[in-house]
């Protein structure tokens, strides 16, 4: 009896509210768990990926009797390897369990952990519960800031400011592993899988106050191959805009700082997957520059096509939301000042201009 009353339910919302002193073993295969994920759990697979696949085509093929024998034909031996991984996860032996649905496989690994003697709790609706969950963070509504400005104008390196002064600041690009362009990987950065982004995304917006502005950069839906949240990307299409205005010098010397040590091969491919948007001549003339180790030339030649969907993108944002700040571009605590100023003022700090009133 003292066993039985170590395993309970809990709920994905009350896990959250305990994640810190709760860990939490997800129990599907390795396949599953990369493709989508819990920020924070661990994986301790009950099956391997192919036993999966044995188990599921038996439930289906013959009998649901039968797949649970098969599976723990299959589980025997491992018993004792689940315990001790959840032994290092959990020393104090209190731990969380899910699997999809919160079904027959965390309910098998519940059991056997609370055998042993762990405090046990399996996440009600297992995974499913934390997607639903995810889903409902994009529709909540959010004071959204949006920080635009042309390419090289500095914004990431402006909100990471902002974030270590205390501003809440989502970073769209670090949570997506893209900076958004042609070359956005940096030659090295590996995008997460579309679910896991989300996930790791809903995670974030849980932590912001509705009532104190979130900022977030000006991006189109898509970051690389991984996509905003519709409901999300409709709010920040309809939300303030400050977009940076700098000189065009400070941004050409700031992407060649962030871009002109990279590989030139990686960026000679990704300067021939636009060609069609540069045009055959300036494709030649930024390869060449590439080639011949020019950065600035390249940089400058490349703009032209950047800055050109820039504004095109501006124009999709309502005009009487869209405000413009001109700033430095390399000094981040000065120009962080301004633009805080801007909306904290409501008004535009620029001298001589009064400035419209900033909308809610």
């Amino acid at each position: 009896m003292r066993a039985l009353s170590m395993m309970q339910s809990i709920s994905i919302s009350d896990w959250m509210a305990r994640t810190g002193a709760l860990p939490l073993a997800d129990v599907r295969t390795p396949a599953e768990f990369a493709q989508g994920h819990i920020p924070g759990a661990f994986n301790v697979p009950l099956f391997s990926n192919e036993e999966r696949v044995q188990v599921g085509t038996t439930y289906k093929q013959v009998s649901r009797e039968e797949a649970i024998l098969l599976g723990f034909e299959l589980t025997g031996p491992k018993w004792a390897g689940f315990i001790r991984q959840c032994l290092q996860i959990a020393p104090d032996k209190r731990i969380a369990v899910h699997c999809w649905r919160g079904g027959m496989r965390s309910g098998a690994m519940a059991w056997a952990l609370n055998l042993y003697g762990f405090e046990v709790y399996q996440v009600t609706g297992g995974y499913k519960s934390y997607r639903r969950w995810a889903h409902l963070q994009f529709e909540r509504a959010y004071k959204l800031r949006i920080l635009g400005g042309m390419t090289g104008s500095g914004k990431t390196r402006l909100l990471q400011y902002m974030k270590a002064q205390e501003h809440q600041v989502i970073d769209l690009e670090e949570l997506a592993q893209h900076r958004g362009s042609s070359y956005g990987s940096l030659d090295k950065l590996i995008q997460p899988t579309q679910e896991q982004f989300e996930n790791n995304l809903a995670w974030e917006l849980n932590q912001v106050c509705t009532e104190v502005p979130l900022w977030l950069e000006d991006e189109c839906q898509m970051i690389g191959r991984r996509s905003i949240p519709t409901p999300l990307w409709k709010q920040m299409r309809a939300a303030v805009l400050i977009g940076l205005q700098v000189p065009l010098e400070q941004r050409v010397a700031t992407l060649v700082q962030d871009y002109g040590c990279l590989d030139r091969d990686f960026l000679v491919a990704c300067t021939e997957r636009i060609h069609k948007r540069l045009g055959p001549l300036q494709t030649k003339q930024a390869i060449a520059a590439i080639r011949e180790g020019r950065m600035a030339d390249f940089i400058r030649l490349v703009l032209v096509y950047y800055d050109k969907a820039y504004r095109k993108g501006l124009a999709l944002h309502p005009a009487d939301r869209v405000f413009l700040l001109e700033v430095s571009g390399n000094n981040t605590a000065a120009d962080s000042r301004r633009l805080i100023a801007l909306i904290t003022e409501d008004q535009d700090p620029r001298p001589g201009n009064d400035g419209p009133d900033i909308p809610e």
